[in-house]
């Protein structure tokens, strides 16, 4: 019996559909862009359609396993890729509250500021994590998944954990976030150096995501001084005929700028309690198109 006939094509795709947006938010939270997840969903569902449906116990579990070891063999080759990217690299932007496929039930790995720390983890450290921390799988379905033991991935949560734990400050809420970015604004487009520097932490860094594009930093800029200086400098001209609006990005308040309604930069700041710790300038036209939405 085909496999297509073992599990109707309507059933099959009523079973991949109840887990495409799952299966998204795990492949987005792995790879940190939108288009690489949709590839990996779009392959699962290939994959789904030629597997022998009838000998799949649990269709949901059989589809996480192939999105989280494809996710883990793009990101392997991903450090490959990036040695050709212009300047630093960003996870892509999403605006959340256009609802982009982010189905897992919890937020963590979404934020900004959890997903910059995920790129210094190893790819099966970051599925053990993702898989754990933002869907809640037990330990032993995630060793089958990742083909380990129980005992091997607690070890790898743990590490993971640690790891993030030892960098990661503590957020402030999406208010404070909200407010700390509004007077960034403000300062930033009256060039007043010492007003940036009064929202930053002593080891604030810029870092602007361009590939290449004009006015997009290539190097990042590390230091409340420098930093401020550094917005300053272009504060005559880069904000001059943009339209700023308000989104919420990867869960967290944070702008677009746009210019004759394209949106040509998305602006996110990751802050705790003593102010703005980072500053992260989106300016790449790939990375933007699932945040344009949020003007139109």
């Amino acid at each position: 019996m085909a496999a297509s006939d073992a599990l109707g094509d309507g059933a099959a795709e009523e079973e991949f559909e109840n887990v495409r947006r799952r299966l998204f938010g795990i492949a987005y939270r792995m790879l940190g862009s939108v288009a690489d997840a949709e590839d990996i969903v779009q392959e699962a569902w290939i994959r789904w359609q030629l597997a022998d449906r009838a000998a799949v116990k649990e269709p949901a579990a059989f589809l996480t396993t192939i999105t989280t070891r494809l996710s883990i063999n793009l990101l392997q080759s991903a450090h490959t890729r990036r040695e050709t990217y212009i300047g630093p690299w960003l996870p892509e932007p999403v605006n959340t509250e256009d609802d982009p496929l982010l189905g897992a039930e919890r937020g963590e790995a979404l934020e900004y500021a959890v997903l910059l720390l995920l790129e210094k983890l190893t790819p099966t450290e970051r599925a053990a994590y993702v898989l754990r921390e933002a869907l809640d799988y037990p330990y032993e379905r995630i060793a089958e998944i990742l083909e380990s033991t129980p005992v091997a991935v607690r070890q790898q949560v743990s590490r993971a954990r640690k790891h993030l734990q030892s960098e990661r400050r503590a957020q402030v809420s999406s208010d404070e976030q909200r407010r700390l970015l509004t007077a960034f604004l403000a300062a930033a487009q009256r060039g007043d150096v010492d007003q940036l520097e009064q929202l930053f932490v002593t080891d604030i860094v810029s870092l602007s995501d361009g590939n290449g594009v004009k006015l997009a930093a290539r190097i990042p800029v590390i230091g409340a001084l420098r930093v401020a200086k550094f917005v300053a400098a272009f504060s005559s001209h880069f904000w001059t005929g943009k339209q700023i609006d308000w989104v919420i990005i990867n869960g967290r308040p944070a702008v677009t700028l746009s210019e004759d309604g394209v949106v040509t930069t998305a602006l996110a700041v990751t802050a705790d309690g003593d102010g703005i710790s980072r500053l992260l300038w989106i300016m790449s036209p790939d990375k933007l198109r699932h945040v344009e939405s949020a003007i139109a």
